[in-house]
């Protein structure tokens, strides 16, 4: 997965060297449509190199459902000067994008076969039971997640859920958030194993997502999070931000720990949250449970509530529900 990895960010340069190439000959292309390389964008590029000049020929290849700039600013958008030294480094960026493609698809297929080959024993029972949560069970029930991931010419062809599921004995694309390809990053690093980590707290030290403990005095220095590099902890402060948007559990926890903590403490505080539901499931092959957000959303309002009439009193005030007419 580290090979993939590596693969991708050289797509990625080699997409940056065709926005220079296009910037240089004052088309503006990469600005007229959402991806470059996607379907609209492909195809305009090999019209360019095949020779094609008319703006009103290639906005012809423009595809029905692109909605980032209309027909006439398409159209602006693929006027320049065509100097042939900046169409040949665009020819070559292309055809290496291209190449690269092929190799994360013969990466890919060789991920699959890993994975049909690998063997679970059967009956393995976690060493130690799962600790008891009954609160939490009592007003949540399995659902599907609400996240959307969006499809790029470098995701994965084959939905590989059921491989992994049947690896890990538990869904992990359940948890908000993670895609196959997340968790097939996850495994790679960690492995199944969970047991050199005592508990999920030891496991998040060892990513990096706990806060630092330099007390020296009785007094607390710093309390910054360790500087770790780690490959899990990334991947898991990259789904912050896409975890924050989504009308869940921990999109709510996501959003306050960012009003309260800024942009990169909720991050951490959101990593550390998939970081726990990730070891908990590995571990004791618990099936995830996503709780209502309306649950949570009602237990910070009564909070509210409640500190609000606790400062009434102190100020000698007292605090009525208004009563709404039916």
């Amino acid at each position: 997965m580290r090979h993939r990895e590596n693969l991708i960010q050289s797509c990625g340069r080699e997409v940056q060297h065709m926005q220079q190439a296009l910037q240089l000959m004052n088309v503006h292309l990469h600005h007229a449509v959402s991806d470059l390389v996607g379907a609209t964008g492909l195809r305009i590029l090999d019209a360019i190199l095949a020779g094609e000049r008319e703006a009103s020929k290639l906005v012809e290849l423009r595809d029905s459902q692109c909605s980032k700039s209309t027909i006439e600013e398409l159209a602006k958008a693929l006027k320049g000067d065509w100097r042939q030294e900046h169409l040949f480094v665009l020819k070559q960026a292309l055809e290496t994008y291209r190449h690269l493609l092929k190799q994360v698809a013969e990466c890919d297929a060789q991920v699959e076969r890993a994975l049909a080959e690998v063997v679970i024993p059967v009956g393995a029972q976690p060493e130690s039971p799962a600790p008891k949560n009954p609160a939490a069970k009592e007003q949540a029930s399995p659902k599907k997640k609400r996240f959307h991931h969006r499809k790029t010419g470098t995701s994965l062809k084959r939905d590989l859920s059921e491989e992994l599921k049947r690896i890990c004995g538990v869904d992990l694309t359940q948890i908000i958030g993670l895609n196959v390809l997340s968790v097939l990053i996850i495994l790679s690093e960690i492995g199944l194993d969970l047991s050199r980590w005592r508990n999920a707290k030891a496991f998040c030290s060892w990513l990096g997502l706990c806060p630092g403990n330099k007390i020296s005095g009785g007094k607390v220095l710093n309390s910054r999070t360790a500087h770790v590099v780690n490959r899990v902890a990334i991947l898991l402060r990259t789904l912050g931000p896409s975890v924050g948007k989504t009308d869940t559990w921990l999109g709510i926890f996501h959003r306050r720990m960012r009003a309260r903590l800024g942009p990169a403490g909720a991050n951490t505080a959101t990593a550390r949250k998939l970081a726990c539901l990730i070891y908990h499931l590995l571990k004791y092959k618990e099936e995830y449970i996503d709780v209502d957000h309306l649950i949570l959303l009602e237990k910070i309002h009564s909070h509210r509530i409640g500190r609000l009439r606790k400062q009434a009193e102190e100020l000698g005030f007292e605090v009525v529900a208004k009563q709404v007419a039916a």
